[in-house]
């Protein structure tokens, strides 16, 4: 059984700098977390173990852009719900959305398919990607997120993301309707 601990692991080893430093920033921002460590996630369908063991459902995290590749954005649903692009891009006044290509990832959040997460938006040091945070996921106490890696998932409150996380990392969210 996957075990749920409190904070940063002890050691480094075997982690990637990039989730290090997640764990680094949470505490210099004094977010207490809780923390679970699994094999690899690559969808949100692998995700309902640790569903369970973090008593709360892991954001779908997707990575978008318009058409012309100059906007980009980061949004976060529920894991269960769907959502109709063009629903999203009537929203937001953007002619057409479609999934980003992998190396805009890499460059603007650090993180590789499989483990987007609004934690990447710390290393979104130019303001290249716009958050967008569906309404119902602040509707709970609690988000479950990747931190910058598939091999591990993190609890914080809805409160703690907003008010210090975000303003933190420079970084406003749009709230949606899906």
């Amino acid at each position: 059984m996957k075990e749920l601990v409190w904070g940063r692991p002890d050691g480094e080893e075997g982690r990637l700098e990039k989730e290090i430093r997640t764990y680094d920033l949470l505490n210099q921002l004094q977010i207490p977390f809780q923390r679970v460590d699994h094999e690899p996630l690559a969808t949100i369908d692998a995700c309902d173990e640790v569903d369970k063991i973090l008593d709360v459902e892991i954001c779908k995290n997707l990575f978008l852009c318009n058409r012309q590749k100059t906007d980009f954005y980061l949004l976060m649903l529920p894991g269960t719900k769907t959502f109709k692009t063009k629903d999203l891009s009537h929203q937001l006044g953007v002619a057409r959305l479609s999934f980003a290509q992998v190396e805009y990832m890499e460059e603007f959040l650090d993180i590789t398919p499989g483990a987007v997460s609004v934690m990447g938006l710390m290393n979104d040091k130019e303001h290249r990607v716009r958050l967008l945070i569906d309404e119902d996921v602040l509707k709970h106490e609690y988000v479950a997120c990747h931190p910058c890696v598939n091999t591990s998932s993190l609890k914080l409150t809805v409160e703690d993301l907003m008010k210090k996380f975000l303003p933190a990392v420079d970084h406003e969210a749009t709230v949606v309707i899906l």
